[in-house]
């Protein structure tokens, strides 16, 4: 309860413990076994809070804290509990409704919780990733060449498709930023296919949540109370740390300096706080030390509840200065152990056994030690849980779906965006690439069919060419053929018909001949006649003349005869001469 602008937390005999507002910044912690009823001492100091204007944040792992949203209701356990924390009716305790706000990071049964990639930067999503010095280097080269590129690291689409880029274009990078090895992007890859098995792809998005969103009150002025439903959450461990280490880097990175003030400005109740740091990377585990450290000047409470303080790292539980432990059993000797390290964070308290009253603490009673005014840790005290105001246990589905969609955050964070950034840019890119590469490849393959088409029209003209050759070729030869058959047709007709001149004139000299031989003859006949009787009268003269001197009549005779003869003979002869 708030009472005298001091949480009233429970009453150790006649005396109530209080916490200070101005020392709830110092952080705290709620640890018990199974049971012991650490989740009634959380709704308290968080109904508190809300009392006292200070808005709150639960992480509802069990899924009990829903009921606050709801007035409590009487009971014999109810009464018998303020019975024994002495509450009175002037203390002004009534079961009433407080106002909350339901949010999941799944947006299954609240309203979606998101941030964006860029958000959470590099190196706290390499933390959260599990990766390397070297894989964190190449993560950071990578976000360095999406703000250079001027492309939006929104979801983890994005992510996936900036790594796969770089990737592609290894090469081209390496020269400006160094090695970027293939095998470290492939492990970032891996890392975070792992986180979006576990929701990832629901937590990075749009619109991111401001967290000034949560520094609220209603109307009467009490502080909201901010329930993160975690059942379905807290089965995957590194998404449920990445999304409250975030948280708590957010709220460190973004709000001013503010120092001790009269009260905080919010307070964080992280329930099985234990899941937050089981499993986790010593890089993540020396983050979230560093925030619990610092996220104090900044005005913001955290306080851890888990079932034995030994879950929280050293570095952690050195920071928590307010502390309600719930009883724990001492089976083993390890629980003991546990125990006996839980009894000796608290101030001694000279009237009982620190460690024997851990173990020795009924339900609804717990060890306190809160920061006074001054800072100083107080003595442990044995006290009894004030019961809280509203209802116990989850509440209805009903009624949590309707307390979901009557917020006014639900019509600004349930829809989800999906805007223009990295992935939408590098698709379109890589299209426009494609659509490039197909329209220079179909230049190409114009060009190849052209070129295709050149040599086939060139291989055409040329065999026409040829043809033609062949054709005029042969025709030449045809004609030459015929010309040189035409020719010896030519030179035959002309041979024959010069034979047949030659016959011809042949037969016509034959026939000259015959005509001359036989004139010849004719003449010769003619003139031998003639020539015969003038040659033999000329040669009888002759002989007679020879004979005469001869002799006589007979030697006339003779002589004429002779001489005739002679003349004839030489007549012949010139014939035959001619």
């Amino acid at each position: 309860m708030y009472q005298d602008k001091k949480l009233w937390i429970g009453t150790a005999g006649e005396e109530r413990v209080y916490l200070y507002p101005k020392m709830a910044n110092r952080h705290g912690l709620i640890a018990g076994a199974t049971g012991s009823g650490k989740t009634v001492s959380l709704k308290v100091l968080a109904e508190s809070f809300s009392d006292a204007g200070v808005p709150v944040f639960l992480a509802d792992v069990k899924g009990d804290l829903a009921g606050m949203c709801l007035p409590g209701e009487d009971s014999p356990e109810i009464s018998e509990r303020m019975k024994k924390a002495g509450i009175s009716a002037e203390d002004g305790f009534r079961f009433r409704e407080y106002p909350v706000t339901f949010w999941d990071v799944y947006g299954e049964r609240g309203i979606p919780l998101r941030t964006t990639i860029s958000e959470v930067g590099p190196l706290l999503l390499s933390r959260i990733l599990g990766l390397n010095e070297t894989q964190s280097d190449i993560l950071s080269i990578v976000f360095r060449i999406a703000d250079e590129e001027g492309l939006l690291l929104l979801d983890s689409r994005d992510l996936r498709a900036m790594l796969q880029f770089v990737g592609e274009h290894a090469r081209e990078y390496s020269l400006q930023y160094g090695n970027i090895a293939r095998q470290s992007l492939a492990a970032v890859v891996r890392s975070l296919t792992a986180l979006e098995g576990e929701g990832a792809e629901l937590f990075f998005g749009e619109p991111a949540l401001n967290l000034m969103d949560w520094f609220s009150t209603d109307c009467d002025g009490r502080g909201m109370i901010h329930v993160l439903e975690c059942q379905k959450l807290i089965l995957n461990p590194n998404m449920y740390a990445a999304f409250m280490l975030w948280m708590l880097s957010e709220l460190y990175e973004t709000l001013p300096e503010r120092g001790d003030g009269d009260k905080p400005r919010m307070v964080f109740f992280l329930d099985e706080a234990h899941l937050l740091f089981d499993s986790v990377s010593p890089d993540l585990l020396s983050r979230v030390e560093q925030v619990v450290k610092l996220i104090r000047s900044k005005g913001v409470g955290i306080y851890f509840v888990t079932q034995n303080p030994s879950d929280i790292p050293d570095g952690v539980l050195a920071q928590l200065g307010n502390k309600i432990q719930h009883s724990l059993h001492a089976y083993t000797p390890a629980e003991r152990k546990a125990v006996k390290a839980a009894a000796q964070s608290f101030r001694e308290n000279p009237e009982f056994d620190t460690m024997e009253a851990i173990q020795a603490l009924g339900v609804g009673e717990a060890l306190i030690s809160v920061l006074d005014e001054e800072g100083v840790p107080t003595v442990a005290q044995r006290c009894r849980i004030l019961p809280p105001q509203s209802k116990m246990g989850p509440a209805e589905d009903s009624i949590r779906d309707s307390r979901v969609k009557d917020s006014l955050f639900y019509l600004r964070y349930a829809q989800m965006l999906d805007r223009e950034s990295a992935y939408e840019c590098l698709v379109k890119k890589a299209a426009e690439a494609e659509k490039e590469k197909q329209e220079l490849e179909a230049e190409k393959q114009r060009e190849k069919e052209e070129l295709a088409a050149k040599k086939q029209r060139e291989r055409e003209e040329l065999a026409a060419k040829k043809q033609q050759e062949r054709e005029e070729l042969a025709a030449k030869k045809q004609r030459e053929k015929e010309e040189l058959a035409a020719q010896k047709k030519r030179e035959r007709e002309e041979l024959a018909a010069q034979k047949k001149r030659e016959k011809e004139a042949l037969e016509a000299e034959k026939q000259r001949q015959k005509e001359q031989q036989a004139m010849e003859r004719e003449m010769k006949a003619a003139v031998g006649k003639a020539a015969n009787s003038a040659v033999g009268t000329i040669g009888r003269e002759v002989g007679n003349s020879i004979g005469k001197q001869l002799g006589g009549s007979f030697g006339k005779k003779v002589g004429g005869n002779v001489g005739a003869s002679l003349g004839r003979g030489l007549l012949q002869t010139f014939l035959k001469i001619r």
